[in-house]
């Protein structure tokens, strides 16, 4: 693929991109950042090469999902990103449901399911080529994680 198009399937695509990177980063905007654009020169210098083997968009938060788990990894921990009382501003928040919350007591994996699959617009088949599981493992945790976040929403809400 030609640099030119490449540039233009990540214009295209920089919005998505950036929201997935804040996602793997704890929401964090700065590492959100630094994320993508590693991720950017990854992608334009040839160290992540796409084969056309899946989207574009796939493929592209694959590279994300790992640079931010390469970035993370050399960051010292220095407290949970949930306690800190940081205000994280989601598109799916309302006023009388705060999902951010409630998706926040789900198991980091089914959050991350449903996360790609509600608000990215991912198939399960494409989640599975992100998160490189198996697609009957996403499937799993896209079924209970629905179900708990439905409970979620019951019990606090009844």
């Amino acid at each position: 693929m030609n640099r030119s198009k490449l540039e233009y399937l990540l214009q295209d695509h920089h919005k998505d991109a950036f929201l997935w990177a804040r996602h793997c980063c704890r929401y964090d905007s700065d590492d959100a950042h630094e994320v993508l654009q590693k991720t950017y020169l990854k992608v334009l210098e040839g160290k992540a090469v796409y084969s056309e083997q899946s989207s574009f968009k796939t493929w592209l938060f694959s590279v994300i999902r790992f640079t931010a788990l390469d970035h993370l990894k050399s960051k010292p921990i220095i407290c949970d990103p949930g306690i800190n009382g940081e205000s994280v501003e989601l598109p799916f928040e309302t006023e009388t449901i705060n999902y951010r919350k409630l998706m926040a007591r789900l198991s980091d994996r089914q959050h991350q399911v449903l996360l790609l699959a509600f608000y990215h617009g991912m198939t399960l088949t494409e989640i599975a080529e992100v998160t490189r599981l198996h697609i009957g493992t996403v499937r799993t945790h896209y079924e209970r994680g629905k179900n708990a976040l439905k409970q979620l929403i019951v019990k606090e809400h009844a």
